[in-house]
């Protein structure tokens, strides 16, 4: 009798291992949708030149510009208004 409790545990503990695992699984799937359901494409890179980079908010309509000189180190980011103001 110990032998059929002992395989009954070990049954029953892979099991226990197989819905958790899959409750896990459904736990993380549901929240990458969710995520990506919330801001899809929310910032676009603009690149009008070699100098010049403009990353744009879609859903506040902010721009922020980085000029960069050629053969320079880096500069400080601007916030400007953007150019779809109403």
């Amino acid at each position: 009798m110990n032998k059929n409790l002992m395989s009954f545990s070990i049954i029953f503990l892979g099991f226990c291992i197989l819905i958790s695992s899959w409750f896990i699984s459904q736990s993380l799937t549901s929240e990458q949708v969710d995520k990506t359901k919330q801001e899809p494409f929310r910032y676009e890179l603009i690149s009008p030149n070699d100098s010049n980079i403009i990353i744009f908010d879609k859903q506040s309509g902010a721009c922020w510009r980085k000029y960069m000189e050629p053969n320079e180190g880096p500069t400080d980011w601007e916030k400007q208004t953007s150019p779809i103001t109403k």
